[in-house]
């Protein structure tokens, strides 16, 4: 197969805030930075120097034609930089990206739309963009509207859609005007379930056609289930490129070493704080209340803590936990209001410690990722479920049960042990 994208020791390098020229410079501000520049030259290089700061350095591969490659890698990574580079919104600071074939971009909500003009004149405006003659988008116009679901608003300006309206519409124009090559950034973060169901279906039938997709997401089981390779991106630097794509996602879960993280505390690893609240601590506990760091047994009882200090109490702030296997199936999501309103944790003004307990002999074996998840039902996201900074892990392994005819984890994400009765008729 032949390469459609080319990618050499590729480099994208920016300079932190404050180091660019103010907008408005004095003649006081000139012949003083000239006096300084005099005095130490070699001094302001090497301030110069530590203030650069490398999105992407020294990455190279090649996607062939037909290829599905997901990009994965933690927020800071590169990912967004790279598929800016590939899109020819921004420029590289050193080697090159080389694409064949017309490029179809997808990065963020509303990219490629004018505010003024309407959904229609968007639609035909993002289709001469690349390149299609107005017949062309013509005949695909009516399958455009339908999946996007946004007829009734089409001659309204675009600028007073809703995000999720933008979104809905902007992936179905990229996939329905059939680029060469698709280039997708975190399509799957905004929008509703039924959405995000009808975009992997969608993606599924334009990787099945033959076209070459870069799709990045933090939703394992979405690149595990379209991609045949993954590229994993750690500082800027490609740490894996692999068409085994389980194996590589696993290792992603699990922070790369495979080793497991037991407990997040924020004043290690950074404040994790908004207008509602602040993030103290987040674990996995044995029954006794310690940090769970190694293999525990499935007739263990297991504590998931949260700790936060509440700025601004809120009838529908909650917090939750997303649970995936190895695998990057999600196995559940649980909530603290997903009981009775009279059973909910009251949250107060303060630090809250929430607890709540996954019961023995649930979980099958293997090894888990918690995620740490918090919104305002019914109005919006505070940390939306693969985006969120906060995991830890934990392993289940052995007491499966206590049956001599049961010695190893069967199939499935959960094993419980069920009670059986015969309740035989009487002759």
């Amino acid at each position: 197969m032949s390469s459609v994208i080319t990618v050499e020791n590729l480099g994208k390098r920016y300079f932190l805030s404050g180091t660019a020229a103010p907008a408005y410079r004095t003649l006081r501000d000139t012949m003083a930075e000239a006096a300084r520049r005099l005095v130490d030259r070699d001094q302001t290089n090497q301030i110069k120097a530590a203030e650069a700061f490398w999105a992407l350095r020294n990455v190279s591969f090649d996607v062939n034609e037909g290829d599905v490659v997901g990009v994965v890698g933690r927020n800071g990574a590169g990912k967004s930089t790279l598929l800016k580079v590939l899109s020819r919104i921004t420029a590289p600071t050193e080697g090159l990206a080389r694409i064949r074939g017309r490029v179809g971009s997808l990065l963020e909500v509303g990219t490629g739309f004018h505010p003024e003009l309407s959904g229609r004149e968007n639609i035909f405006f993002n289709g001469a963009i690349l390149g299609l003659r107005k017949h062309e988008i013509r005949a695909r116009f009516d399958e455009i509207v339908e999946f996007a679901g946004v007829a009734e608003f089409l001659d309204i300006p675009i600028k007073r859609y809703s995000s999720g309206m933008k979104m809905r519409l902007a992936f179905s124009v990229a996939a329905h005007l059939e680029p060469e090559i698709m280039i997708v950034d975190e399509v799957l973060a905004v929008g509703d379930a039924e959405f995000q169901k009808k975009c992997l279906g969608k993606m599924k039938d334009v990787a099945n056609s033959g076209r070459t997709v870069l799709f990045v997401s933090h939703n394992l089981n979405a690149v595990m289930q379209l991609c045949s390779r993954v590229i994993w991106l750690e500082r800027g630097q490609v740490r894996e490129d692999s068409r085994e794509v389980h194996d590589v996602c696993g290792r992603y879960l699990l922070g790369g070493s495979g080793g497991l993280k037991g407990a997040y505390i924020a004043a290690e690893d950074g404040a994790l704080e908004n207008e509602y609240f602040s993030l103290q601590s987040f674990r996995v506990c044995d029954p006794e209340g310690s940090t769970i760091e190694g293999p525990t047994q499935n007739d263990q009882s297991i504590t998931i803590e949260i700790k936060v200090d509440i700025k601004r109490p809120s009838d529908p702030l909650s917090f939750g936990v997303s649970i995936a296997n190895a695998d990057g199936q999600v196995c559940f999501w649980t909530f603290t209001n997903d009981s009775a309103q009279e059973q909910w944790p009251v949250l107060t003004s303060g630090i809250n410690v929430l607890r709540c307990n996954i019961p023995r002999r649930f979980l099958n074996e293997g090894e888990y990722v918690v995620e740490l998840l918090a919104s305002l039902q019914r109005v919006r996201w505070l940390w939306p479920p693969g985006q969120s900074k906060c995991v830890v892990q934990f392993s289940v392994s052995g007491g499966l049960s206590d049956s001599p005819f049961w010695y190893s984890a069967r199939p499935g994400v959960v094993a419980p042990v069920l009670q059986w009765t015969n309740n035989r008729w009487a002759v």
